[in-house]
């Protein structure tokens, strides 16, 4: 929701913001709305308030509760029901309109002028009637006394066609050639017609004569107007019995009292376009004005201007919603505009939220950031010799002093100082001194508890900051982070450096750690040095930290190699101490008792199953092959068998063996009856 002021009168767009379009799915409207935040921050009043493509006239029926809108293109009206924020229906018509009239309190009754000399009649079922006009027609108004429509247009006559009767009756002969709008006075039903030639023709419509003739061209012309043609009357409107608004095609605005000849004021809106609506807002005696371009409110008595609106697109038609501060505006684009003025009233029932909407933004208001402008006091303009501009479209008042464009600053300053490359050329020099005075050593506070963990997170930081910038990462820092506050407070977490693990997992640590303690020295020195003294300490450091970083790759080899070779000694004097401690001690022996049915064995089978279950499953196998104990095959369908011999326990391979023995004592002892029954067979037989 836009917020505009001009003099103190704030004014809400409630339309303003993209709208999404139709054939957008639920689901992708809420990701649009997540991502865009000009889309979720919009404010949309009466859903899909707006037409294809332009929209021409808007109007609001009697009862309040229905706001009707014609557009194009197809030609169409839409009908939105206000107590239900939502649209009604939609109605495609023949051809475009020029103009339609609400004859009911809500919608069962409409009349509509199209542009073919069709006049269309609506029901609250949809189309009812159409007839036509014998010349175009331009504007009508309804007479309710009589049910007569009276039809202004391409023609001198009025045309009138009763609704009672359902028939034409004798139409009004005028003076002009041309008539382009029509309006009938509330009150007394005083018929008012404007004409192509600038005046307005009033006629009494119970005895069809014409009772006065107002010359607005003339009237229209002032000592400060330029008038490049003969204006024509564009727009009227009556107020109560005897006040009148006229507006011209070059436009002006004149009000009249219909007891005088004489405007009672000129208003020009000062683009040259034809004025196209006056509306009157009674409770502060306003008048609102419109062209296509610029929506004007100004004091009808004074003519001073209350507050104004510049619609991004051109206007068609302006509508004041009833007894409220609401407007609307129908525009050369697919979207109605409406617009909230809480000084003209409140805001209608059915949106009675925008009262509590507006309070809020009132009471918390932002600070609006102008990226394109300069703000610029008097006493500036007067340096930078644009006096001359105060008044003028190229400034706009604001406060004490002006906004302007940014470009026109620039420009002028460069006339006003030729000399700003000379204060260009100092500033940057004293941007290089400040970047030069960054690199030197400042003093950090370190922590009490480990001061040299600290400062190696510190140097840390400073060395990937280059390469945080470039991932757009803001990483978390350790000093900084409440979860290790502890770590650099308590004593317990103090990192002993002379440690096992310590020098195990850091064992390339001493080089650096001696840098650190060098600094942590200079650091200390120069806490207890007044700030004149830093700049000596700050070339020894950095003479020191220079001559020792140029010898590291030197000593690098010869920094692992002493490391480990101080590592060796002291395992060596570990394991020394380690001997004396075991020689001191008594070794007593241990007995282990065997389990039944078991023998036992040398340590070596236990080896062998070790190194055996070690082995992968292919080379246990192949193993198992050479031993007999399985057999791989290959079988028809073009798989493998594998056959496997369970080994044998103790008791069974006992078994086994037993059995073999006893098999061989039994062939033993059948060995000789065998023997002699073949020496039998071999002699002679008896007798």
């Amino acid at each position: 929701m836009q917020v505009s002021s001009l003099n103190e009168v704030k004014i809400y767009s409630l339309s303003a913001g993209r709208s999404l379009p139709e054939w957008l799915s639920d689901r992708k409207k809420r990701a649009l709305q997540k991502k865009d935040v000009d889309i979720r921050r919009r404010i949309e009043l009466i859903q899909d308030f707006e037409m294809p493509t332009v929209s021409t006239k808007i109007k609001v029926s009697r009862d309040g509760q229905y706001i009707m809108a014609v557009g194009t293109y197809k030609p169409r009206i839409r009908c939105f029901d206000a107590y239900q924020l939502s649209q009604k229906f939609e109605r495609c018509l023949d051809s475009e309109v020029v103009t339609f009239e609400i004859l009911s309190d809500d919608y069962s009754k409409i009349v509509f002028l199209q542009c073919g000399r069709f006049v269309e009649f609506h029901s609250q079922h949809g189309h009812y009637y159409k007839t036509r006009i014998p010349k175009f027609g331009r504007d009508f108004s309804y007479h309710y006394p009589s049910c007569d429509l009276y039809f202004v247009g391409a023609s001198s006559e009025v045309y009138r066609l009763n609704l009672e009767q359902g028939r034409f009756l004798n139409s009004l002969q005028t003076d002009a050639s041309e008539s382009n709008v029509c309006d009938i006075n509330p009150v007394h039903f005083l018929f008012a017609m404007g004409t192509a030639e600038g005046k307005v023709e009033c006629w009494d419509p119970r005895t069809r004569n014409r009772v006065g003739l107002l010359d607005c061209a003339l009237s229209s012309v002032t000592a400060d107007t330029e008038i490049e043609g003969l204006p024509s009357i564009s727009a009227l409107k009556f107020d109560g019995a005897l006040n009148m608004a006229v507006g011209t095609s070059t436009g002006q605005v004149l009000l009249y009292d219909l007891r005088s000849s004489n405007p009672l004021i000129v208003k020009d809106h000062h683009y040259g376009l034809p004025i196209k609506s006056v509306q009157f807002q009674r409770q502060l005696d306003l008048i609102i004005s419109a062209d296509s371009r610029i929506i004007k409110m100004w004091n009808k008595d004074t003519g001073k201007i209350f507050t104004s609106m510049e619609p991004e697109n051109d206007i068609n038609d302006v509508c004041l919603y009833p007894n409220s501060g609401m407007l609307m505006t129908a525009n050369e684009a697919p979207k109605m505009n409406i617009y909230y003025i809480p000084v003209l009233g409140p805001a209608p029932k059915w949106c009675s939220f925008l009262d509590s909407l507006t309070e809020e933004l009132e009471e918390n208001p932002e600070s609006t950031v102008y990226d394109d402008y300069k703000f610029v006091t008097r006493k500036d303009l007067e340096n930078l010799g644009l006096a001359h501009l105060i008044g003028s479209s190229l400034l706009r008042a604001y406060m004490h002093g002006f906004f302007m464009d940014i470009r026109l600053y620039h420009k002028a300053k460069m006339m006003a100082n030729p000399f700003a490359y000379e204060e260009y050329r100092r500033e940057k020099i004293r941007q290089k001194i400040e970047e030069t005075r960054a690199q030197r050593v400042q003093l950090k506070k370190l922590p009490k508890v480990n001061k040299e963990l600290a400062l190696k997170l510190i140097e840390e930081e400073e060395e990937q900051q280059v390469a945080r910038k470039r991932k757009q990462k803001n990483l978390p820092s350790l000093l900084k982070d409440d979860r290790f506050k502890v770590m650099f407070e308590n004593p317990d977490f103090q990192v002993d450096e002379q440690s096992e693990e310590f020098r195990l997992l850091n064992p390339l640590v001493s080089k650096i750690s001696e840098k650190r303690k060098r600094k942590l020295k200079m650091l200390e020195e120069l806490e207890a040095q007044e700030q004149e003294e830093e700049e000596e300490p700050e070339g020894k450091a950095s003479d020191a930290e220079s001559s020792e970083s140029s010898d590291d790759e030197k000593d690098w080899v010869e920094e692992v190699r002493k490391q480990r070779k101080l590592l060796r000694q002291e395992e060596k004097v570990k394991r020394q101490e380690r001997l004396k401690e075991d020689q001191q001690t008594l070794l007593k022996p241990q007995f282990f008792e065997i389990k039944e049915g078991e023998e036992f064995r040398s340590f070596k089978d236990s080896a062998k199953k070790q190194k055996l279950m070690k082995k992968t499953l292919g080379d246990r196998l192949k193993l198992e092959e050479k031993l007999g104990t399985l057999n791989v095959s290959d079988t028809t369908v073009g798989s493998k068998q594998a056959t496997f011999k369970l080994k044998k326990s103790e008791q069974q391979r006992k078994q086994q063996e037993a059995e073999k023995r006893h098999r061989q004592e039994r062939k033993t002892l059948r060995r000789p009856a065998s023997h002699l029954k073949s020496k039998r067979g071999r002699g002679r037989p008896f007798h």
